[in-house]
């Protein structure tokens, strides 16, 4: 059985200049997360994710929030009026305790309900107001045509998370070589130097200079062996060389 939500996503052309690529992918994500959750039941939700501390529920809520602080994103490129991300940390880490507590529908009914607003949110920008910036919850400036890769990546990685059959594998193998590309971007001033090889899905070969400088220390493996270790999900095992002590991921 598919959990079906009560808007259904339609892949409508996007006007010209807008992301319409990231923005289909995050459609066909939502969908898998969507199927990954209706197989859920009450004592999987409260049963624990790969995030230390995180139940499912805590996954799956964040997941709802974080498409409302990218919602407020959006907001602010097209109306030019400034609306962060998220009011404070502080005030998201209690929205998501709060909301990991409640009962398996309503965690699923909110999930879908802010997806839908993130559908809307991009549906209904005006192709100039993608190149307006905005601040990203981390505090860089970006233009809003970043939000929906943020958004995409997010879904995927916490999907992992929930430990429901999914993995590094699974990841879509066109936005693979972008999601290294943020997951490296981490890194920027808060690791000793050291470079990174990986094979591609398609088997093509791409190095990367972690905190911008030349290193003899360098990490090989496939992309989703590495993506796993950056982003804190794995230890590394199957990766070749010497692997850094890495910081938390943020």
């Amino acid at each position: 059985m598919t959990y079906t939500p009560s808007t259904q996503h339609t892949s409508v052309p996007a006007p010209r200049g807008v992301p319409d690529r990231h923005i289909n992918a995050v459609r066909q994500a939502t969908d898998v997360l969507y199927e990954v959750v209706e197989e859920l039941d009450q004592a999987a939700v409260r049963g624990p994710s790969l995030l230390p501390g995180w139940t499912r529920g805590h996954v799956i809520t964040h997941l709802a929030r974080n498409a409302d602080a990218l919602v407020n994103l959006l907001t602010w490129a097209r109306t030019g009026v400034e609306h962060q991300a998220y009011a404070s940390r502080a005030d998201r880490d209690a929205d998501i305790e709060e909301g990991s507590r409640r009962i398996l529908q309503v965690i699923k009914a909110d999930l879908d309900s802010a997806c839908v607003r993130f559908e809307n949110a991009c549906r209904e920008m005006p192709a100039h107001s993608w190149r307006s910036e905005v601040t990203a919850p981390k505090g860089a400036a970006i233009p809003a045509s970043q939000v929906p890769l943020f958004r995409l990546r997010e879904v995927w990685i916490h999907l992992i998370d929930l430990n429901a059959g999914i993995g590094f594998d699974d990841l879509p193998t066109d936005f693979v070589e972008e999601f290294l590309d943020d997951a490296v971007e981490q890194f920027e001033g808060r690791v000793d130097p050291f470079t990174i090889e990986v094979t591609l899905p398609d088997g093509t070969q791409r190095n990367w200079v972690v905190n911008g400088a030349p290193s003899r220390s360098s990490v090989s493996g496939s992309a989703s062996a590495v993506l796993g270790w950056l982003t804190g999900r794995t230890d590394g095992g199957g990766l070749r060389g010497d692997l850094p002590e890495l910081p938390e991921w943020i």
